[in-house]
């Protein structure tokens, strides 16, 4: 995940004053159970939802926990549970506009899906779901319209730049409705942990439903196999990043067309793994009240100048720097590459990176990377794919869409969410010879309504393809989780980030990719850093600075 993604897929703030105002991301979790954490803003105490895991439902093969590591199954079951008692709705409409990154479906007349969703909503669903790249055109055109539906998505790009006062105007303050214990009037939200709600608070209050990620994009992928072949058969036998160095260029065999490490266009050469094992912020450092951003430190600049070394000992496979994505998967997944940096998701299902390199070679043992050497850090910076609102009401009516979203919070294993995403069985889905739903031809595109992106579970993982997938990734993303840090400015509105933040980033990403590549010297590091400094970096920290000082506390 590049740091574009990684920041920009965060919650943020508008100024609310001009020092700016906070979101609850820079609180820390204060463990399970009814135990809520009290934040303080701008004297107001509030609690977030108290994290209350579901009892007599479904066991998991593999067990999640508060820190959001996922629950992981290894099979599905064949007798499904109700999650939701009864109809959350009595008759009416809720109207919900939600981001997609699925083709449109087919309307409810021609979705036995879609209809049998409203048979267990107890109402109708009104849902307008708009693709990703259109979605901020669609909010903004909604909010001057004044036709906001009852829930809506809300991502960090969609131009609200007075957060703070958009939610106070337009929106619900679920903060005594979900606070503390009363959030287990909905118990599966309350099942969702509070690392994921802190993603909704806004100025101290909650207005946000999360919709979960699973926390870390991840250091990307490698070929355990070639490791194993050169000696290596466990990550934690490489004591350090200098071994690695080693190890990479034993791996690198011209002759043979494969190199330790295959990047793409925008890759930085790699740069995403070695910020992250060489321990550099993510995003920004906060030390005794001051914030130091990662280019400033020095393991930002040891990763830098050992990208470039891996360049210049020809490790990197030659032009890949020019690779798309698509092309650099290949690649990898044909046994050219031992390293790759992709999302963690990417791993996973008959398209992901371990069923496909085994159909080209069987065996092919392609694993995340985790954790290389004890200066090792990983980003969270996947924790949601968006939050969704509910646009003001009374009380009544905010209680009832808060049972709606309950409704598709429903978790993995239940009646509920086997519909929202398989459909009907028969119609929509079938059983395979190991019991786990296989979508039909229709299913495909009746399930391209986005329940999900209305409300969800945390997200378990679940493999029909591969039990050893999902062992991998849940051991792998238990040891991410570990050693997980957060960017401190995350929920903190700074003018200057927002009004220079694409220019800043542009020349981040161009003065070090001249380096790695070696049409620059690495001194040219510090001149990047006086020049992102003077150009908005040391205003965009004041005022992160000026607005942690106004920061909700944990009590």
């Amino acid at each position: 995940m590049s740091e574009r993604v990684s920041r920009r897929g965060f919650l943020h703030l508008g100024a609310a004053t001009a020092a700016g105002v906070v979101a609850s991301s820079v609180l820390s979790a204060c463990g399970a159970g009814s135990a809520a954490p009290a934040a303080k803003a701008q004297g107001l105490t509030i609690k977030l939802p108290a994290y209350t895991p579901l009892s007599s439902v479904l066991t998991p093969d593999l067990p999640g926990d508060a820190t959001g590591v996922p629950e992981g199954y290894l099979t599905y079951p064949k007798e499904l549970f109700r999650a939701v008692a009864k109809p959350p709705m009595s008759g009416g409409t809720a109207k919900i506009a939600v981001q997609t990154f699925s083709p449109p479906p087919p309307g409810r007349a021609e979705n036995p899906a879609w209809q049998e969703v409203e048979k267990r909503l107890g109402g109708t669903a009104d849902v307008q779901a708009v693709s990703a790249d259109d979605w901020p055109t669609k909010f903004n055109t909604m909010v001057a319209g004044g036709t906001l539906p009852d829930m809506f998505t809300y991502i960090s790009s969609q131009g609200v730049n007075n957060l703070p006062a958009f939610v106070a105007s337009q929106c619900t303050d679920l903060t005594a409705l979900l606070g503390g214990d009363a959030v287990k009037e909905y118990p599966n939200l309350a099942a969702i942990p509070q690392v994921f709600w802190k993603q909704g608070i806004v100025g101290g209050k909650l207005y946000g439903i999360p919709v979960p990620r699973n926390m870390v994009g991840g250091f990307g992928f490698y070929r355990a196999d070639m490791f194993a072949a050169a000696g290596v058969t466990d990550l934690s036998q490489i004591s350090d990043l200098d071994r690695l160095f080693e190890l990479l260029k034993e791996v690198t065999r011209p002759k043979d067309n494969r190199w330790g490490l295959v990047t793409a266009t925008g890759g930085v050469y790699g740069l995403s793994i070695f910020s992250q094992l060489f321990g550099a912020p993510n995003g920004w450092r906060l030390e005794n009240g001051k914030l130091l951003h990662a280019i400033e430190t020095e393991e930002y600049k040891a990763a830098v100048e050992y990208v470039r070394k891996l360049r210049e000992a020809g490790i990197v496979y030659p032009g890949s720097e020019g690779f798309d994505q698509l092309k650099r998967k290949n690649e990898f997944n044909a046994g050219h590459a031992a390293l790759v940096y992709d999302g963690l998701p990417a791993f996973l299902g008959p398209t992901g990176f371990l069923q496909t390199s085994k159909k080209i070679d069987p065996a092919a043992d392609p694993r995340p990377i985790t954790p290389i050497g004890p200066a090792a850090k990983a980003f969270l910076n996947n924790i949601t794919v968006s939050i969704t609102m509910l646009k003001k009401s009374d009380e009544t009516r905010a209680k009832e869409l808060l049972r709606v979203a309950d409704f598709f919070a429903s978790p993995f294993g239940s009646e509920e969410y086997t519909l929202f995403n398989y459909g009907v069985e028969g119609t929509d889905y079938k059983r395979d010879g190991k019991g786990a739903p296989v979508l039909t031809e229709q299913g495909g595109r009746d399930t391209a309504v986005p329940w999900k992106m209305i409300a969800a579970p945390t997200q378990a993982l679940f493999d029909s393809s591969s039990q050893e997938a999902v062992k991998i990734m849940h051991a792998a993303i238990s040891k991410m989780i570990a050693v997980g840090v957060e960017d401190p400015t995350v929920g903190l509105y700074s003018p200057a980030n927002e009004n220079k933040y694409e220019s800043l980033y542009t020349m981040r990403t161009d003065r070090v990719t001249s380096i790695v590549a070696g049409r620059a010297p690495v001194s040219d590091l510090d001149k990047l850093i006086k020049d992102w400094r003077a150009q908005g970096g040391d205003k965009a920290r004041a005022e992160f600075e000026e607005a942690l000082k106004q920061s909700p506390k944990v009590g």
